[in-house]
């Protein structure tokens, strides 16, 4: 047992044992490794994490991580407003920003409609999403959310909601693998879905 040689080892492996993906042995090399490490760094990269919980904020506009109450994409004035990307969550905002094929805003809905976990209409940001379109300053809606029945309820959601309110809704190609999520997508098939995007009330029509 770890606790033979350290406790305070045996603590710090635990806790990095926590994180997603991150096995006890894999938690062990890496606290090994932070004990090897020079003082200044490792106090550094703490200090780096307790920013993460002091100074990220979220996006007053669409839910994006920031470092103020308006991201840089909301604010930067050569993006289109004109055109909003809704996605699951802030992952698919940096999938998508790594394609350099869009250059509208998003609209970060915080999951998607999946009863079994319990996630309904009122867990995710979608009444929010309605009052952006109210405005009328929205011209395209495009439907970026995970090929999976959870990820199409929501689309459909969306869809019957806004209708008659924004000019085109178009959702990515499927080009997207059914099951897959944006995240897992290489940038290439995901630019590509971007730009062959199509009306959602066709892609809706042909799976119905």
């Amino acid at each position: 047992m770890l606790s033979v040689y350290s406790k305070n080892l045996e603590n710090a492996v635990n806790e990095i044992a926590k994180l997603p993906g991150i096995g006890r042995r894999t938690a062990l090399r890496l606290a090994l490794h932070l004990l090897k490490t020079d003082a200044e760094e490792v106090g550094q990269l703490t200090d780096r994490i307790n920013r993460l919980k002091t100074d990220v904020c979220l996006c007053r506009k669409c839910y994006n991580i920031s470092d103020s109450e308006v991201c840089d994409i909301c604010a930067n004035p050569k993006r289109d407003e004109a055109t909003i990307c809704v996605v699951q969550d802030i992952r698919d905002v940096i999938a998508i920003e790594n394609t350099n094929q869009y250059s509208g805003l998003y609209h970060v809905l915080g999951g998607v409609i999946s009863p079994m976990d319990g996630i309904g209409i009122h867990q995710l940001r979608l009444q929010e999403l309605f009052a952006r379109v109210e405005t009328g300053a929205v011209k395209e809606l495009i439907l970026a959310l995970p090929a999976t029945v959870e990820g199409d309820t929501t689309n459909f959601f969306i869809y019957k909601n806004v209708k008659d309110k924004v000019l085109k809704i178009s959702t990515i190609a499927r080009g997207i693998g059914v099951g897959e999520e944006l995240e897992y997508a290489d940038e290439v098939t995901l630019g590509r879905s971007l730009l062959a995007r199509t009306d959602f009330d066709v892609a809706y029509r042909k799976q119905s």
